[in-house]
């Protein structure tokens, strides 16, 4: 196994960068990006800050930025970055959005870094090394029983297909309901995966995945002993159709209320 630990500093001062800027500029003009989406000043300048930082630290690694695509030559490394996860939950002054850096080879992310800048807090992981939260060891939940789990929805659909996609979303979110004690929606990927880490939620549902979205948060949550796979049950990866996480006493379960969801 290759240790990406000696890349962790690097990823940090970045993310360092990425929390100054969230903390200190304004969200600014926003700019459409269809239906409901949107972008701030702030995400595009973080997404140029860690850019720059990073082809400077780390020039032989690929660049995925959100706004902007895939950037820079890679030797089979490429830095996914999501500069303000949660963009809506920014721009309305809510606390729940982060900056998510994860690093991906063969379709999988082997590290990341999530900082929560309203919040104050800090996750991060290196494959095969563990999970952190602000420099401390963490790790998922417990709990084994379904009926007993706090399980987190990815956001609904919103652009072009939503109202077919969210029949789908629809469906499981009745199943959830249903069947879990309680159903929560934060509105940032990052956050969703980082507090699956750490115990504050028991299992993630998202019908999406987007390398800027997940790369982090997929590595810190394994790390921390989560099981992610893809809705059909096979191990995640980037080329999944969704994001589906939880403590391993949990995940068949899990599985098999969004499975009864399909439409």
């Amino acid at each position: 196994m290759t240790d990406y630990t000696d890349l962790l500093p690097v990823a940090h001062q970045a993310i360092d960068l990425a929390r100054k800027t969230m903390r200190t500029m304004q969200p600014g003009v926003l700019t459409a990006k269809g239906d409901r989406e949107m972008a701030s000043e702030v995400d595009y300048a973080i997404e140029d800050q860690v850019r720059t930082f990073l082809a400077q630290h780390t020039p032989e690694i690929g660049f995925l930025r959100e706004e902007h695509g895939l950037s820079g030559m890679t030797d089979g490394l490429v830095w996914a970055l999501d500069p303000v996860d949660g963009t809506v939950n920014f721009v309305h002054g809510s606390p729940l959005c982060a900056v998510s850096l994860g690093l991906i080879t063969e379709n999988c992310s082997v590290l990341g870094v999530i900082d929560l800048p309203f919040l104050g807090n800090r996750y991060s992981a290196a494959e095969g090394s563990g999970a952190h939260a602000d420099g401390r060891p963490i790790s998922v939940s417990t709990t084994r029983q379904i009926s007993d789990a706090v399980v987190v929805l990815g956001d609904y659909a919103v652009g072009q297909g939503a109202a077919e996609k969210n029949w789908a979303r629809f469906a499981v979110t009745q199943q959830l309901a249903a069947n879990v004690q309680r159903l929560r929606m934060h509105g940032s990927a990052a956050i969703d995966l980082a507090w699956l880490a750490t115990g504050q939620v028991d299992a993630v549902v998202m019908l999406a995945n987007k390398p800027w979205d997940t790369a982090a948060g997929v590595v810190i949550a394994r790390e921390a002993g989560a099981l992610t796979t893809d809705r059909d049950g096979s191990p995640h990866s980037f080329e999944s159709s969704a994001t589906i996480a939880a403590n391993p006493s949990l995940l068949s379960a899990l599985l098999d209320l969004v499975g009864g969801g399909h439409r």
